[in-house]
Formats: C-alpha cells, sequence, structure tokens
C-alpha cells in the first residue's frame, strides 16, 4: 500500500512509497481502510522533533474509515463498519483507566514507541501514537475504533478524532464552562475554533479569540467568537468588555508566552486551560504567592479530558443538529503525495484544517 514514511526527525519532505505493509490485526485489533486524515499541529510537532516520535515512522492521527478486519476477541466491529481513530485508547485496567480518567491512560499509546506497526521490506516503521493515518491502511486496539453512523463523512469523522474532541472538550469536559460565562481562546487554527465552538455551545456569553494572523479573526467569529484581538491587542479590549479578566482561559498554542497571557487574561478565581503539547523544554515560572493569592487554578486537558466512546457520538450529534460547524473548518483537502505541502502550509498560519482524502 501507499505510505508517506519519515525517515530522519526534521525531514522538510516525506517519502512517498508504495511498498508499506501493515503489520495485524493481532488479538483484540481492527485493521482499517483510512480514507480520511486530519493534518493536525501535532504532526508537525512530531516530524520536527517537539513530540517524541521513533523513526522511521508514519505520521498521522486523526483519522476515519472502513474496517477491513478484525482480530480475536473482536466480537462487536466487523468488516465494513465504519469508524473514527480515537487516537489515545484506554486499556480499561491500569489506575487512571480505574479512576475515570481515560485521557490518561498510556498503555496503548507507550506500546506504540516500542512496537512497530508497518513494514517495508526489511524496514520496520512506527506508527505515531500506535496510529499512522498517512498510509493507506493502519491497525489499532479496538478501543481505538469507534463505530460512527454510515451518513458521517469520513472528513467529519476524522476531525472529530482529534482537533474537535480536544478543543470542544476543554470547554465541556475540563472547564464546564457555564451558560453566561467568559471565554479567551489564544489560538484559532483547528482546535482553537473547535474551542470557540465549544463555547457557543455552552452558552458562553463573551468569547474573545487571540491570534497574530488577521485571517484567522473573521473565521473565529465566523464560527462564534464575539470578539477577536491580537496579543499586542488583548489586554486595551479586555479592559472594555472585561474589565475583571475572563472566567476562563484557554491556551491552545502552550509556549511560556501565551500561558502568561492566558494567566494574565483569567479573572481572580478562574481557570487557565492548558489545550497546546507544546515541547518539553520549555519553563514557565509562577510565583507561590501569585499562585495563592490570585486563586486562579491551572487545567491541563489532554485530548478535551475526553472519553471517545461517549464523546464521538455526542459531537456529531451536535454536528448533525446544526450546532458544530466541522465541514467549515476544512480549508483544503488533499492527496496524500500533498502531506509534505500540508505540513509545510501549517506554519503559515491561515490553515484551519487540512484533510488528506485516500483514494
Amino acid at each position: 500500500m501507499r505510505a508517506a514514511v519519515l525517515h530522519t526527525i526534521g525531514d522538510e519532505k516525506l517519502d512517498i512509497r508504495d511498498d508499506v505493509a501493515v503489520l495485524g490485526p493481532g488479538p483484540g485489533e481492527v485493521r482499517l481502510r483510512v480514507r480520511a486524515s486530519g493534518v493536525c499541529h501535532s504532526d508537525l510537532s512530531a516530524l520536527r522533533g517537539g513530540l517524541p516520535q521513533p523513526v522511521p515512522a508514519i505520521l498521522g492521527h486523526e483519522a476515519a474509515g472502513d474496517v477491513l478486519e478484525v482480530g480475536d476477541n473482536v466480537d462487536d466491529l466487523a468488516p465494513g463498519d465504519r469508524v473514527a481513530v480515537n487516537w489515545l485508547p484506554a486499556c480499561g485496567v491500569c489506575t487512571h483507566c480505574r479512576r475515570a480518567e481515560p485521557y490518561l491512560c498510556m498503555t496503548h499509546v507507550m506500546a506504540g514507541y516500542v512496537m512497530p506497526r508497518f513494514t517495508a521490506g526489511d524496514l520496520p516503521i512506527f506508527g505515531m501514537a500506535g496510529c499512522g493515518a498517512f498510509a493507506e491502511e493502519m491497525v489499532v486496539p479496538r478501543a481505538g475504533a469507534v463505530k460512527i453512523d454510515d451518513d458521517v463523512p469520513y472528513e467529519v469523522a476524522a476531525l472529530v478524532g482529534c482537533g474537535v474532541t480536544t478543543g470542544v472538550g476543554a470547554v465541556i469536559n475540563t472547564a464546564r464552562v457555564r451558560p453566561g460565562d467568559s471565554v479567551v481562546v489564544i489560538g484559532c487554527g483547528g482546535v482553537g475554533i473547535a474551542a470557540v465552538q465549544g463555547a457557543r455551545v455552552a452558552g458562553a456569553a463573551l468569547i474573545m479569540a487571540v491570534d497574530t494572523v488577521p485571517a484567522r479573526h473573521e473565521a473565529a467569529r465566523r464560527f462564534g467568537a464575539t470578539h477577536t484581538a491580537t496579543p499586542d491587542e488583548l489586554s486595551d479590549l479586555q479592559m472594555a468588555v472585561a474589565p475583571e479578566g475572563f472566567d476562563h482561559a484557554f491556551d491552545v498554542v502552550a509556549v511560556p508566552e501565551t500561558l502568561r497571557t492566558a494567566w494574565t487574561a483569567c479573572r481572580r478565581g478562574g481557570s487557565v486551560i492548558v489545550v497546546g503539547a507544546g515541547r518539553a523544554e520549555h519553563q514557565v515560572e509562577f510565583s507561590p504567592f501569585e499562585l495563592l493569592f490570585e486563586g486562579k487554578r491551572i487545567l491541563p486537558s489532554l485530548y478535551g479530558s475526553a472519553e471517545p466512546h461517549r464523546d464521538f457520538p455526542r459531537l456529531l450529534a451536535l454536528w448533525r443538529a446544526g450546532r458544530l460547524d466541522i465541514e467549515g473548518m476544512i480549508t483544503r483537502r488533499l492527496r496524500l503525495d500533498q502531506i509534505g505541502d500540508a505540513l509545510a502550509a501549517l506554519g503559515s498560519g491561515d490553515v484551519i484544517r487540512q484533510v488528506i482524502v485516500h483514494d
């Protein structure tokens, strides 16, 4: 089959090969025909070394497709079923799963760092997060495949598989935004736009979208933002619309400067939600004094604190009801051999979501 292979961290181009084979499915696994895969900023971070990734590797983790084959002990999926990929599947037995924190389960993801998912001749190839959606087929654990209705377009299901769940989940699951709350979202790429939509669905009265790219301001308003600003404009505009600060500040970029911006924009007693992954070497300083007397909560929101088998259907129900515009987030539909250009375009700042459509 065809796949885009990353041979070395930092490579600007991926190797499009047609001699790749997927391994499995083994017991408890599902083999999928990938029909659509979103191009997520996390893919670019893995390519550049911001996220750890063994190589050679096939990137891509935001995907949807059709079941081709199931392994032993999988009796609730069958060939032909349409599924969205859950890139952070829960094992169901670790301490985090038993505490109802499936989004903190690393069992299957860590297995993806030590167990190759593909081969090309004698070359073993890893899949990003144990997935590898920039290939025509892939194998995931049963928990990594969420069955969806046949009327859901593959591109819509793919975005629900990561960006939409991460952004909307941060608002609804992690921050638990209530009607009438005020929200600021810093970073308005695909996940940020999903957070803006989540705030609108939750009933936030004030939704400030912050981004350095002016073109994203118009998009943010289209998806529900009541106000937009560049980082330099945020302070003055905040004094006019939310002088005490925002109830919830979402940092989708997650670099030291944006986390400090989110902290400053948040009111005393409010919540700062870390949505982006950032880089392991970045450091942010807070004094014990300000942590105590500001009374603000810093909340991590890994994968939108989601339980995908519960949340994917909920998000698709909102999409079906016209309350989540997922198709509108898709700005480019591309072929697999255009993946290099798609990743490069993420750095330009004007892209909300690009989707690779597999033939």
